[in-house]
Order: structure tokens, then sequence, then C-alpha cells
């Protein structure tokens, strides 16, 4: 069973950092931390789990998955710190309250602490810690050890700092947060903390208890399962609490993901036709769903800016009485407005495809009161939506009806 919550927290983690990946490219310092802490833990409880246990385990050096789990390990913690540190209150204000400032000294120190500690811990791995097969369970295996107690130790060092730090920071952000979705992940996050100073202060004490007062090995692999069993519990609450804050930002997400499905054929073909409306060439559908080169919010922005302009283009073109066609045409339609445009939209880029552009613009598609880019995106939407039923003969029909009432 505690194989498979290995497995089950590790997996959890990996998803909480695939999710936070783009802070990497498009966040700020804090963000980028917090990715760092994700990742950091998400290699180390892979490196717990069985199976890539036995993967390291065929490097001819004994243990060396407790090693780097340890590495990977304290890394992770030195992010949180550092995220910890930047996430509460600005560093140029005239007053800075003591605790942000106790927070801020123990990120700066981390650093210098972590290269110190690092180093600890390769030297008594290599010299103090006994190490003749390689362990399944490398607390468990060397448990009573003095020179595993010292090793153990010197890792612990950090935790203790961090959890006690960031359950201290989480706790209370927890009360002034703003939106109830941030209220509970802050609070779970802080017990979570909390729980792994607890977890902390526990393995210190039995690393020396063993040391101290020989005890029967059984009892002692008991209390670190039950220890490690707790860990486990803990990370999947902070990756929980990470979560709860973030639904509200993934679903605006999917929802603008969403939005620029819908608009793909209309902008594709508009930008098409004018080579330079688009920042880039515009590609298929797919591939402009999952590149990473802009924010889906900023192309968003950039696909209404980018049919807007295009449109004025297609005023060089278009007949003067096309719009009054479209308008015919879409009399019956469920949405005749937006239909209205989705019409004269195809009937002008088919008139582009074949005819030189005017001198003289026609007159401008009705103006709407768009008051930012999500309302202008549920209007286009809509053009959309029809545009994309429109065929080739439609458009050339409505050229030739509205050729007609220029007559």
């Amino acid at each position: 069973m505690l194989d498979s919550f290995r497995y089950l927290t590790a997996a959890v983690m990996t998803l909480i950092a695939v999710w936070r990946f783009p802070a990497v490219r498009y966040g700020d310092a804090h963000r980028r931390a917090l990715w760092g802490g994700y990742a950091g833990f998400a290699v180390a409880l892979w490196l717990y789990t069985p199976a890539v246990m036995q993967a390291v385990d065929r490097i001819p050096v004994v243990d060396l998955s407790a090693l780097l789990r340890h590495f990977a390990s304290t890394a992770a913690i030195i992010a949180s710190l550092t995220y910890v540190a930047t996430s509460y209150g600005k560093s140029s204000e005239a007053v800075v309250p003591r605790h942000v400032a106790v927070s801020r000294w123990i990120a700066r120190a981390s650093y210098p602490a972590g290269a110190i500690g690092v180093t600890l811990l390769t030297i008594l791995f290599f010299t103090a810690v006994h190490r003749p097969r390689q362990s399944d369970d490398f607390l468990s295996e060397h448990v009573g050890e003095w020179g595993a107690a010292a090793y153990m130790s010197v890792f612990y060092f950090f935790p203790l700092v961090t959890t006690a730090v960031c359950g201290f920071q989480w706790s209370r952000a927890s009360r002034q947060a703003e939106t109830s979705s941030m209220r509970i992940g802050l609070r779970l996050m802080g017990i979570a903390m909390w729980m792994g100073l607890i977890h902390t202060m526990a393995r210190i004490v039995i690393v020396w208890a063993a040391v101290l007062f020989p005890l029967r090995h059984s009892v002692m692999e008991t209390l670190i399962d039950i220890t490690a069993m707790w860990m486990n519990l803990l990370f999947l609450i902070v990756a929980v609490g990470a979560s709860i804050p973030t639904t509200s930002v993934a679903a605006a997400r999917w929802k603008t993901l969403k939005t620029l499905y819908l608009l793909h054929p209309l902008w594709f073909d508009l930008v098409k036709t004018f080579d330079g409306t688009s920042l880039y060439p515009p590609g298929s559908r797919l591939a402009e769903l999952i590149h990473l080169r802009v924010p889906s919010d900023v192309r968003l922005d950039r696909w209404t800016q980018d049919i807007a302009d295009a449109c004025e283009k297609l005023r060089y073109y278009a007949p003067d009485t096309l719009l009054w066609a479209a308008e015919d045409a879409a009399e019956s339609h469920p949405d005749p407005e937006p239909a209205a445009e989705a019409y004269w939209i195809a009937a002008a880029l088919r008139a582009a495809s074949s005819t030189k552009a005017s001198p003289y613009a026609t007159g401008a598609l009705q103006a709407k009161p768009f008051v930012d880019t999500n309302s202008e995106a549920a209007w286009l939407i809509r053009v959309s939506k029809t545009y994309a039923h429109i065929t080739r003969a439609d458009a050339q029909n409505l050229l030739q009806q509205a050729a007609e009432l220029e007559e």
C-alpha cells in the first residue's frame, strides 16, 4: 500500500509541475520559484518509488537513489523558501514587517547554506554512512547507525526550517486572502507545512533514538513507515491546496482556448489573405492551440485585432451594396446580425481573391459597443460560427446579388 501511495503522490506532484510549467517562461520570479519547488519535489518523490530506485541502482554507486533524492529535495526546499520570500510584500517597502524580513533573510541564506548542506551530505554519504549493499529503504536499513543519523540530521535541517517558515507565512496569508479559493488553498498548504514540521521533528527523534536507545528493528521500521505515510499525505494536501486557487485560472484558460478554437477559421482566412496582418504566419487549428510562443490571452487579444484590421482592408474590395445583400441573406438566420457580418466577410474575401483593390473604401461595418477583448471575442464567435458554414458558392452568389443591387 505504501508503494502505491508513493506512486500516487509522485504522479500528482508531477501533474502540478507540468501544469505550472508555463510560469518558467511567462511568470515572474516567485512563480518560477514555486514551479522549481514542485518540480524538485516531483523528482524526489519519483526517486522514492521502487521502479525508479531499481533503475538508479543499476549505477554502480550503492544507495545513489537516496543521495539524489536528498539533493532534489534540498533544491526544492530552497526554491520554496525563495517563493515565500518573494510572495509577500515588496522589496521597496519603507517598513517591512518582521516576519517578512526574517523570511527574506532565510531565503537569501538558504543558497550558501544549501551549498554547504549538499557538500556535507556528499561527504557523510561516502564516508560516514555504512553502505555494504543496496537498500530497499535507505532509512529503515540504516536505522541505529550514527553515520546515517548524522547524514539524515544534516538533510532534515532544511525541511525543518522550510516547514516552519512556510507554515507561518501561508497560515497568516490565508487570513488575509481576498478570495475563498485562495483562502482555502493557503490554509491547506499551511496545514500541510505544520504536518511537515511534525514529520521532520519526529524523524530526527527516531533516527537518534535508534542510536541512543536501541530498540527492536521491527518497531523502528513501523515508526518509519508511519512517518512515510504522513509525509506522502502532506504532499497530497499541498498539491490539493495549490490546485484550488488555480481552478478559476484553469477555467479562464480553457474558455480562452475554446474561443481561439472557434475563431480560428475566420482568423485564418483573413490573415492568410492579407499577409503581414498577423505577427507570424498562421498555422493549422491544432498548431495554433498547442504552441507556446505567446500566452493564450495575449493571442486572443492579437487575433481580435487581426480580424478587425483585415476587415478594414476588405472594405477596399467589397462592393458598396454588399452589406445590404448580406443583411438580406441573413434575414431568416436565427442570429441575423452576426450572420450578416459573416456573409459580408465571406463575399468580400471572395472578391479580394479575384479583383483589385479600389482606391476608396466602402462603408464600415456596424459599430459595436465592445468594452473589452472578451466582449469583442464573444461577438466574433457568433460571426465565426456562421462563417464556417458559408461555401464559396454562397459567397459568389452574394457578390452577384450585390452587383444586381448596384444596377
